[in-house]
């Protein structure tokens, strides 16, 4: 998550433009024409999964009618039995919608005027490799740290970039990506994989570990990296970026690599002046 203003053009998601939260439309609609990888049965299934009120050629996305409490999904409107298992089609259908993650591009960059910024699949690429060569840490499992950099922001290939200042309210972001997580997995056609990227993405939304307390700090090290890097390639100033994750950091790793950035950041500002 960045800090924004507009939706992204590119995104899935059609967001309100509306910065209240009493003022959002109870439906967000996603139109099939962006999912024509899907089968007609399939994309009947997601109506019916996503929408109290289908309307005809979209996709009501309607967070509030899903739970998620378990890490399992309950969708009243979708009959599970019906869920088909995980096969080829399956697998193609979900890879292709995760593709428009690599084109997807970070909503905070795009809004400070970047030109070529980094897609959401840049962004989790590089987390996954801070997991990757972080140094050994005791009861820390690296594996799972690099799995859940993957998967943590993968609903935004549905509901886009959804940023502090598009004016969603943090419950409402997490119920949209919730929504959108469950479907993904239904295309990929459920099973251990699918059940696998839930449990890891409901962890990381809680904090609720180690490694989810690590890769968040991996979240925050990447923004500022990447800030760092457009600031000396663009000549701009990109104090919210370093501000708003100021204090936040959570593990000595984490502290230590921000610290490294901030020292970088400093010595260059003071060689500009």
């Amino acid at each position: 998550m960045m800090a924004a203003g507009k939706a992204n053009p590119n995104s899935l998601f059609l967001s309100s433009s509306s910065t209240h939260y009493s003022s959002f439309p109870p439906l967000h609609r996603i139109s099939l024409n962006k999912l024509p990888f899907l089968p007609r049965s399939q994309c009947s299934n997601l109506i019916s999964a996503c929408s109290k009120k289908p309307i005809s050629g979209s996709v009501n996305l309607d967070p509030s009618i899903t739970s998620f409490g378990s890490g399992l999904t309950k969708i009243d409107s979708l009959d599970e039995s019906a869920e088909v298992s995980s096969s080829p089609s399956n697998a193609i259908d979900f890879l292709t919608l995760c593709h428009s993650l690599k084109t997807q591009k970070r909503k905070g960059w795009v809004n400070h005027g970047i030109k070529g910024p980094e897609s959401i699949a840049d962004h989790m690429y590089l987390m996954s490799v801070m997991a990757l060569i972080a140094t050994d840490l005791p009861d820390v499992n690296r594996e799972r740290c690099i799995k859940m950099a993957i998967v943590h922001d993968i609903a935004e290939a549905i509901v886009g970039d959804i940023t502090p200042s598009d004016g969603v309210p943090k419950a409402e972001k997490s119920r949209r990506e919730r929504a959108a997580l469950n479907e993904m997995c239904k295309i990929l056609g459920g099973g251990m994989r699918a059940e696998e990227i839930k449990e890891l993405w409901q962890e990381y939304e809680n904090n609720a570990s180690l490694e989810a307390n690590l890769v968040k700090d991996f979240d925050k090290v990447e923004m500022i990296l990447q800030a760092l890097k457009y600031e000396s390639e663009h000549g701009k100033v990109l104090d919210e970026f370093f501000l708003s994750t100021a204090g936040k950091f959570q593990t000595e790793i984490g502290k230590s690599w921000a610290a490294e950035i901030h020292s970088r950041r400093n010595s260059r500002l003071e060689n500009r002046l």
